[in-house]
C-alpha cells in the first residue's frame, strides 16, 4: 500500500467515524453479526438503548479492515466509536456496560 493510498484509507475511515455519534466497525452487519464478538457488541448497544447507530462491515471492504486497526491502534474489530472518539472493542464495552459507564457516555 502506498502513503496515498492509506491516507486515503484513513481519510475515509474519520469521515466514517464522524458520520454518526455512534460507530460499530464490525465484522458482518447488525443484523447479520458475522463473528461472536461483533454480535455481543451489536447485543450491548442494544441493551444500552441505543437505536441511532451506523455499522461498518468490515468484510466488505480489506482496505477498511486493516486500516481501521492502524487509525485506533487497536489490532481487532469490533471497534466502537462515540462522538468521533475510539472507546474499545467488545471486552471493553463488556466491561464498560457492567460498570454502567457505557450507559452514562452514550446518554451524554
Amino acid at each position: 500500500m502506498t502513503d496515498a493510498t492509506t491516507q486515503d484509507v484513513q481519510q475515509r475511515i474519520d469521515q466514517l467515524v464522524k458520520s454518526k455519534r455512534v460507530v460499530l466497525f464490525m465484522k458482518g452487519t447488525a443484523q447479520f453479526p458475522m463473528c461472536g464478538f461483533s454480535g455481543r457488541a451489536i447485543q450491548i448497544l442494544k441493551a444500552n438503548g441505543v437505536a441511532d447507530f451506523a455499522t461498518v462491515n468490515v468484510l466488505e471492504d480489506e482496505a477498511i479492515r486493516q486500516g481501521i486497526k492502524q487509525y485506533a491502534n487497536w489490532p481487532t474489530i469490533p471497534q466502537l466509536y462515540v462522538d468521533g472518539e475510539f472507546v474499545g472493542g467488545s471486552d471493553i464495552m463488556m466491561e464498560m456496560h457492567q460498570a454502567g459507564e457505557l450507559q452514562n457516555l452514550l446518554k451524554a
